[in-house]
């Protein structure tokens, strides 16, 4: 069952959608050689918390903690821990919240100082195809023509790896509803977008291999081959006039830009020309 918002109620995503790229600058603002991914999660609960929101995340499905944090070759659904941040990593930190009975979701993947050339372009790559999938969030569209776009621009043009196993979902009074939004397919197959649907969008692209592991923890996912892998996640609203950008990253980069131990990713439009 696909449910299709009202204006009134895209809009109250919208508000829990900036309050997660809110939690997301303030990760922003702390991330640095030396600070820990539980460090930066309890901050991150405290900071919805105190907006008069609910962590979205914590205890769906028996999750611990508020953030997902994902280091290097971790995809996704990262559990904090207490190991030191350094320099060079890269971090994908993917956030949700509830608030007003509606729930917001977004990612973004940081930098830690200096990386290769390699991991920079990845990084750049896989956001600007978060931007091309969201082009094709169009009313007559279907869905399959946002997972072609997303995986002809880092399959095909780039030579990166999609990962299958995890993918995009419908968003709204729950943190997943239909439908599923994966980051490969052929254009012209799934379901016809229609105005009022709600989706989170997240190209999830591996520097290697698309084969993917899980840790025991149960949670997190890791490349098989141990190279780095990169996340960002927009959700949308599909409506008459085009795609409707819910969440806002300015909020993330605004925190890069001030942020010394952190290094900022290009700009989708750079990147796309």
């Amino acid at each position: 069952m696909i449910y299709y918002k009202t204006n009134e109620e895209i809009e109250k995503i919208r508000e829990a959608c900036h309050l997660v790229c809110k939690t997301l600058g303030l990760v922003g603002e702390m991330l640095k050689p030396g600070v820990t991914g539980l460090e930066i999660d309890k901050r991150a609960e405290e900071f919805i918390r105190d907006h008069g929101a609910a962590p979205g995340f914590k205890g769906y499905r028996g999750f611990p903690s508020t953030l997902c944090i994902s280091p290097n070759s971790t995809i996704v659904h990262g559990v904090p821990s207490d190991k030191p941040f350094e320099e060079g990593d890269i971090v994908s930190v993917d956030c949700g919240t509830y608030i007003n009975e509606f729930f917001g979701d977004a990612a973004y993947t940081f930098v830690i100082g200096e990386v290769s050339e390699d991991v920079m372009k990845l990084l750049n790559v896989t956001n600007a195809s978060l931007y091309k999938g969201i082009e094709q969030a169009r009313v007559g569209n279907r869905l399959g023509d946002i997972s072609f776009a997303i995986q002809d621009f880092t399959q095909r043009v780039h030579k990166y790896s999609v990962v299958r196993e995890l993918v995009g979902h419908g968003l709204g009074r729950s943190l997943h509803e239909e439908p599923e939004v994966p980051n490969y397919g052929k254009r012209g197959r799934g379901i016809k977008l229609a105005s009022g649907l709600v989706i989170a969008v997240e190209p999830m692209i591996n520097l290697g291999r698309k084969e993917v592991k899980t840790l025991p923890d149960g949670w997190s996912v890791l490349t098989r081959d141990n190279k780095v892998s990169a996340h960002y996640e927009h959700t949308i609203a599909i409506k008459e006039d085009g795609p409707d950008i819910l969440s806002d990253h300015s909020y993330v980069e605004a925190a890069i830009e001030k942020n010394p131990n952190l290094t900022s990713i290009e700009s989708a439009q750079a990147v796309l020309g």
